[in-house]
């Protein structure tokens, strides 16, 4: 079961998050309304999610990236209501996964964050396999192989 803390000034979007995560069979370990408060919980449970509302993230900007930097690991996911082409950019520059709309849609949200996850399986398998490659080159064919 995936661990997840919740970050987002408002308590009424922390726990609808969080019935949604749980009825999708996501261990939400803690919730926070600010990157400082948080910082106890991710040392805590080291979650694999990390869902951080968009006001959140604006208010402390260093404190998120703090948290990219710490958690590498970890998936982030930016919840906010709307999403600006700029917005989009600025967040996959500071190392966002994903991005979960308000208001929740259960369906949506377990499906962004399943896909998200499964792209970065597979992400990590094709680098998995490129290294292996890299360190075992397909051998030259000797002069006396031939068909």
């Amino acid at each position: 079961m995936l661990k997840a803390v919740i970050i987002d000034s408002s308590a009424v979007a922390r726990g609808l998050l969080q019935t949604v995560l749980q009825d999708g069979s996501y261990d939400v370990v803690g919730q926070a309304h600010t990157c400082a408060s948080a910082a106890v919980l991710l040392l805590k449970h080291n979650p694999q999610l990390i869902c951080i509302a968009r006001d959140v993230l604006e208010a402390d900007v260093k404190g998120a990236e703090e948290m990219r930097r710490n958690y590498p690991k970890s998936l982030m996911f930016m919840v906010s209501s709307e999403f600006d082409a700029q917005t989009v950019q600025k967040a996959h520059a500071m190392g966002i996964n994903g991005f979960i709309v308000k208001p929740f849609n259960a369906d949506t949200v377990l499906k962004t964050i399943r896909n998200t996850v499964i792209a970065m399986v597979n992400r990590q398998r094709k680098a998995l396999a490129d290294a292996q490659a890299a360190q075992n080159p397909p051998a030259a064919p000797s002069a006396g192989d031939e068909a």
